[in-house]
């Protein structure tokens, strides 16, 4: 461990770590000071509890992200396109070094409820009210709980790419290779907006 990092990034950078590899529940806070070489003294000190150090861990990550889709959006303009939503909701994530993110995010994505508590309803709720409305403005012929429905299959699918990333390669003998991520970004984009311009499901009634 680095002393020279300021105090709150190192009990940050050995939280996420702890958390990634052993999960939220199983990580004590003994554990985050020991590795960050630190007391609890200063843990209480900067984030108060072990929730709100979480939370700040997840922040962290997730916050960057959002700022930067909202400002994609708003500079698309009042009626952006589908192709314009959909190109400002991935591309802050899809442009991240990957090995910063996939960590935490695989720990946070194996563990789906507490994902619906620590990260929907704290760091993303608002964001995806956002672009599901955008895109219902831009597709106003689907019903809104056949945008809701993309928009969770775009982000199933760019979950598989980003988890899968560093296997991809090797499954396709080469051929599907992320590092070029203006050309991911693209790729991700032309298909799901295609998914999005799909005629609606049936309804129950039919």
């Amino acid at each position: 461990m680095n002393i020279s990092v300021p105090t709150k990034d190192r009990i940050l950078d050995a939280a996420e770590k702890l958390f990634s590899d052993n999960g939220f529940d199983a990580t004590s806070l003994r554990d985050i000071t020991t590795s960050a070489q630190v007391n609890l003294a200063a843990v209480n000190y900067h984030f108060q509890s072990k929730d709100s150090l979480i939370d700040s861990v997840i922040a962290r990550r997730i916050e960057p992200i959002n700022r930067k889709r909202l400002e994609m959006l708003e500079a698309a303009g009042e009626n952006p396109g589908v192709e314009q939503i959909l190109t400002a909701f991935l591309t802050p994530l899809l442009d991240l070094e990957l090995e910063c993110m996939l960590p935490l995010m695989g720990r946070i994505l194996s563990t789906p409820g507490q994902f619906v508590e620590r990260v929907y309803r704290r760091h993303l709720s608002v964001v995806a009210q956002r672009f599901r409305g955008a895109l219902g403005r831009a597709l106003p012929e689907l019903p809104e709980d056949e945008v809701w429905w993309r928009l969770h299959f775009s982000i199933g699918a760019v979950t598989h790419v980003l988890s899968w990333g560093q296997i991809i390669p090797a499954m396709t003998d080469g051929m599907c290779d992320l590092r070029d991520r203006r050309a991911l970004i693209d790729r991700a984009v032309r298909f799901l907006a295609a998914g999005f311009r799909a005629a609606a499901a049936p309804s129950k009634s039919n």
